[in-house]
């Protein structure tokens, strides 16, 4: 949102790091005042366009060593202008209100070492209900800032193709279910799901047999094809199948899916920090259909973070002291970065 007293507050905010960040003095000076007033021995932190998080942690530093600010700054009269007044202290108390809960939340969903995309839905549930939520005490800028971040995050995952995929992941994780989907889409989502259940059913009885032959195969394919046909061996047929339940292939099937997606929902949620995936590799016998829905959709991350990621590597790879590597080479140093630092 655009609003001149946040630009203010922040232009102050970056001119105060910038005059830190450049003068030994000030920060010699900045160490000895934080001394004197007992507050953390930090240093400023500057913002950065491509890192999500730096401006409210920014904000969040300059709030803290608000006192050796202003201490440091009053004694130079050429700086004195950028101590910050009431008015920028409560416009970026305000910001601060609102957007640092989110924090934690962000750097959860932007994670690559556990399952994202189904939590956004029960995110989306928590900012409205509670994180984002207008509170009594809240300034009325803190208020413009959550509504406008409330319609923001509505808006974009309003859209049914999004919704659809978000409520397919919620139900395919064991620890949250149907319990963020509203009632009138459960029956949506789970006929999504039987459908590619019953899909994979037909796969496995009906395998495809797409493949071209080699070369050796049909030659032997010939060769069968000019020897006599041998006579079919008669098999005996057993007592038990007397007694064995005739049923339609079709109704089987159906039968199948609905009693792994009953079963599955009728199990306890499990706890919210679980990982789902060793949940999901434990319980795949029971649902081998469903775990493997639940590989398809889980897998998926909720933002676009870890490619971001991946392009980083690869730029701090690719410099103009190496641009002459081959593709194959740039991919294999950045799948080592990639996973070499998890290990």
């Amino acid at each position: 949102m655009r609003d001149p007293r946040i630009d203010r507050a922040l232009g102050v905010c970056k001119k105060i790091v910038a005059v830190f960040a450049n003068s030994w003095k000030k920060k010699k000076a900045l160490a000895k005042a934080q001394e004197q007033l007992n507050l953390p021995q930090h240093t400023f932190i500057t913002e950065c366009p491509t890192r999500w998080g730096s401006r409210q942690r920014m904000i969040e530093r300059v709030l803290e060593q608000q006192k050796a600010i202003q201490q440091v700054l009053s004694a130079d009269r050429k700086q004195r202008h950028l101590v910050p007044t009431w008015q920028d202290i409560e416009v970026l108390e305000s910001i601060s209100k609102a957007l640092g809960p989110l924090l934690e939340f962000t750097d959860a969903l932007s994670g690559e070492q556990q399952v994202t995309v189904s939590y956004v839905k029960p995110v989306l549930s928590l900012f409205n209900s509670e994180v984002l939520a207008i509170k009594p005490d809240d300034t009325e800028l803190t208020k413009q800032i959550k509504q406008t971040i409330l319609d923001y995050l509505n808006e974009k995952y309003a859209a049914d193709s999004v919704d659809k995929l978000l409520g397919l992941a919620s139900t395919l994780d064991p620890r949250f279910k149907h319990r963020y989907n509203s009632a009138d889409k459960i029956p949506a989502i789970e006929s999504t799901l039987k459908a590619e259940l019953l899909g994979m059913l037909n796969e496995e009885e009906n395998p495809a047999t797409s493949q071209v032959p080699t070369a050796d195969e049909d030659q032997a394919e010939e060769e069968e094809d000019i020897s006599e046909p041998l006579p079919a061996k008669k098999t005996k047929k057993s007592f038990g199948s007397y007694f064995k339940k005739r049923q339609s292939g079709k109704d089987s099937e159906q039968s199948t899916v609905e009693k792994e997606m009953q079963s599955y929902l009728m199990i306890p949620e499990m706890d919210s920090d679980a990982d789902p995936l060793e949940w999901w590799k434990t319980q795949e016998v029971n649902f081998p259909r469903l775990g493997k829905l639940a590989k398809k959709y889980l897998c998926i991350p909720a933002s676009s973070s870890p490619s971001e990621r991946a392009f980083s590597t690869g730029g701090n790879i690719v410099t103009c002291h190496r641009a002459a590597l081959k593709p194959e080479a740039v991919d294999r140093l950045v799948f080592l970065s990639n996973n070499l630092k998890h290990m």
